[in-house]
């Protein structure tokens, strides 16, 4: 699909109600697209002509989040070169095509090439979108609109989960997959009329590159941001791929773990809504510490084997930290770089943090197949919860160049 030669103007004073809530459907499409391919692993296992097992399952989540790495980087350049706004209806085009491919694949090598374009093109969109929201916002609603928007991603896995509970296992799995193409098509058709321009000639400016972000002064923030998006998206991927199979592993239905994902993916919501808001008065760093800790608590507390009452309350309050505190991570990041370093440094660390994606998904199913027990899964997953917040509580603000050379102090638009 070709982009408009014309876009509309920049939005002066935020983004509209309306671009919000388009913004958060192409963010409802990636978590839809995330928590999908977890949802229809127990039937890619029990589908014969697929002739896969759980190690080959998890190397194909592996990689999407290896197309992931690969978008992440393109958009960290691409946003220089081409504007958010253009790089973003790029990636969305992508994992567009890759959705419709995964549903229509013969076998385990064409999903998993479906699966590795769908990551590309999300890959592409995350940072964008993400930097595209925090360009259109003033500084004091952009914490709260970053949130906003990123409810969406916990919008489409909650629906993932209840759409695999009403159609599987009776029906095929590819309908989920059909399920998150048609809207992701109508989203291609309308986005290039509504996405105004942030007006910026990116591509002019010298202060957007990698050296810039590993330069005395941002050296520190970057590095940790990357370790901080590693173990963040090590517990997206790693939760929304296996949790179903985990939890149908630790003797619950299929039925009853997807509601469980289900819950989780509300509570997720949830929390990101809340998450932006308080952030704005308290500023985000807490809000991020508290994030991860809650979900490494929340995995070891639900491998005890609750009653089932209490698992529910668990998976709920657990799905900030196992989902959220990757969004939140987003949020930190671009508002504690400059603006002209908001989408590379966005793009970079995640380009870096997807590794941990891919390190998630096959961890976590080399662990089960193992023998180890389910139990040691989710010790994994809270392993890197702990290691999340501790980076999380050591990221400090940013330094210019200018301010390393006079021994100024670095100074905060946003709470910290």
């Amino acid at each position: 699909m070709s982009t408009p030669q014309t876009a509309p103007p920049r939005a002066r004073s935020g983004p509209t109600p309306l671009l919000l809530l388009l913004l958060a459907f192409v963010c409802t499409l990636e978590g839809y697209d995330t928590a999908c391919f977890g949802v229809t692993v127990p039937s890619l296992l029990a589908d014969h002509s697929l002739g896969l097992d759980t190690g080959t399952a998890g190397n194909i989540g592996s990689y999407t989040s290896m197309g992931g790495i690969l978008g992440a980087a393109l958009a960290a350049n691409g946003v220089r070169r081409y504007g958010s706004r253009r790089v973003l209806l790029w990636g969305i085009a992508l994992f567009t095509a890759g959705m419709l491919a995964s549903s229509l694949a013969p076998g385990a090598g064409v999903l998993a090439a479906a699966r590795a374009v769908v990551g590309i093109g999300l890959g592409v969109v995350m940072p964008t979108v993400t930097a595209y929201a925090a360009e259109l916002s003033p500084p004091d609603r952009r914490s709260r609109n970053v949130g906003l928007m990123m409810t969406g991603y916990a919008l489409g896995a909650l629906a993932s989960a209840p759409l695999g509970a009403v159609l599987l296992p009776e029906q095929s799995w590819r309908w989920i997959y059909v399920a998150g193409t048609v809207p992701a098509v109508v989203l291609m058709c309308v986005a290039p009329r509504f996405f105004p321009s942030t007006g910026r000639a990116e591509a002019a400016e010298s202060g957007s590159s990698l050296r810039h972000l590993l330069q005395r002064g941002t050296l520190a923030v970057t590095l940790l941001f990357w370790g901080l998006s590693f173990f963040g998206l090590l517990l997206v991927l790693g939760v929304s791929t296996w949790l179903p199979t985990l939890m149908h592993e630790s003797g619950y239905s299929l039925g009853s773990s997807l509601v469980q994902t289900t819950v989780m993916w509300a509570g997720a919501g949830v929390g990101m809504a809340a998450g932006g808001r308080v952030a704005a008065v308290i500023g985000i760093k807490p809000v991020v510490v508290i994030a991860f800790l809650s979900g490494a608590v929340g995995v070891v507390a639900i491998s005890a084997g609750p009653p089932l009452w209490l698992l529910f309350v668990l998976m709920f309050l657990g799905g900030l930290g196992f989902i959220g505190s990757q969004s939140l991570t987003n949020t930190f990041v671009v508002t504690r770089y400059p603006e002209h370093l908001r989408g590379p440094g966005l793009g970079w660390a995640l380009a870096v943090g997807r590794i941990g994606a891919v390190v998630g998904p096959s961890l976590t199913g080399w662990t089960l197949d193992s023998g180890l027990g389910v139990r040691w899964c989710f010790y994994l997953l809270a392993l890197a919860g702990v290691c999340g917040a501790v980076l999380a509580a050591c990221v400090p603000a940013v330094r210019t160049p200018q301010q390393v050379r006079g021994g100024a102090k670095a100074v905060r638009a946003e709470p910290a």
